[in-house]
């Protein structure tokens, strides 16, 4: 169960680890997380040496921090996240991003690897999220609300800051990447969905499906985090194509488009730093 005794001790860690804290978080899902790698002057930090952090156990996860700078800010990289599918829970899946706002951050960045509702998608198109459907069954806010001026019941209708939405739709433009808008189902994994369930998916109104990202929204608008989210369409979801989906798919499509991903995240990271 998350507690503040926890998160401080985490925190304290990672902080006599580091020169200078971050104010601004990186979340690097499935075959994105290259952008670590250019970070300047990162102190590197594997998850299991962090008191209450979980292991990630994820292939092309690499499974630790890196804190630095990144265009003029002092960043916060998890190199992989944690998932419900791991067999973790919705405390252990949200804990670094309360760890993060304990540090001082006040804006997260994070990206996923997901699959695409629509015929018009193509796997390496990158996707900004407005909104998101949780279809994962639980709300990691479930149970006590251990700090008081946190809201017990928080606002979603602004999940995703649209500040931080425009401002990664003009520095696409500027950079000339086709970046797409939707909404982001999630489900619980490990399992790909069933064809019905992504027809599902998109008669509710989703453009893409996937593993991950929503609890960590929803606890970073609970603590008060600006949050922009990324996706990579890494594949066509089931149904979409008449043909079986792999994992290792997902990872080729992520990988290419790894180059056009870094080069967006960073004019973002600029921007948010000027």
């Amino acid at each position: 169960m998350y507690n503040h005794e926890a998160v401080n001790r985490a925190k304290t860690y990672i902080l006599s680890k580091i020169s200078k804290p971050p104010t601004l978080g990186l979340v690097l899902g499935s075959g994105l997380g290259d952008l670590a790698e250019e970070i300047k002057g990162a102190s590197i930090i594997p998850y299991q040496e962090i008191p209450h952090f979980v292991r990630s156990t994820v292939d092309y996860h690499a499974g630790q921090l890196v804190i630095g700078e990144l265009e003029g800010l002092t960043v916060l990289a998890m190199q992989g996240r944690f998932h419900l599918y791991e067999g973790y829970s919705m405390d252990e899946v949200t804990f670094p991003i309360r760890v993060m706002k304990a540090l001082g951050v006040t804006h997260v960045i994070m990206t996923n690897a997901s699959g695409g509702l629509e015929c018009t998608q193509q796997p390496g198109d990158l996707m900004l999220v407005a909104d998101h459907i949780n279809l994962m069954g639980m709300n990691p806010l479930i149970g006590p609300n251990h700090n008081p001026f946190e809201e017990r019941f928080p606002d979603m209708s602004q999940a995703y800051c649209p500040r931080l939405n425009e401002l990664a739709k003009n520095v696409a433009t500027e950079q000339q990447i086709n970046l797409l808008e939707g909404v982001y189902v999630a489900f619980n994994g490990p399992s790909f969905e069933t064809p019905a369930e992504i027809r599902m998916a998109r008669l509710l109104g989703g453009q893409a499906v996937g593993m991950s990202t929503v609890p960590e929204v929803i606890v970073a608008n609970h603590v008060g985090i600006k949050v922009l989210v990324i996706s990579c369409i890494c594949n066509m979801a089931a149904g979409i194509l008449p043909q079986p989906i792999t994992a290792e798919e997902v990872y080729e499509a992520a990988g290419k488009a790894k180059d056009t991903f870094a080069s967006l995240l960073r004019g973002v990271v600029k921007r948010i730093s000027s």
